[in-house]
């Protein structure tokens, strides 16, 4: 095959996958949202006053979540921070 016929056919490949994805990609972001929700629900729960078993390994992420904690909180239905000493509201 030539180079044009060769790049034709990635077009082709790529629109089709496209016209497959594109009905399902609200689905699959939603449903990323949701494990990253409850990701964060597992990292915050010891400061959430949930006991944690894996509190150990989780402690070391929260200062990388702090940045969604607001985004958070507000899509689990809680108007103000949980945490007494974070306020980012």
């Amino acid at each position: 095959m030539t180079g044009q016929q060769t790049s034709r056919w990635q077009a082709i490949a790529q629109g089709l996958a496209e016209y497959y994805r594109a009905p399902y990609r609200q689905l699959l972001a939603r449903a990323a949202r949701d494990r990253d929700d409850l990701f964060r629900l597992l990292v915050f729960s010891e400061a959430l006053g949930i006991p944690n078993p894996a509190t150990p390994y989780t402690l070391e992420l929260m200062p990388l979540m702090w940045d969604d904690f607001h985004d958070w909180h507000r899509r689990m239905g809680m108007p103000h921070s949980p945490l007494d000493h974070i306020r980012c509201c």
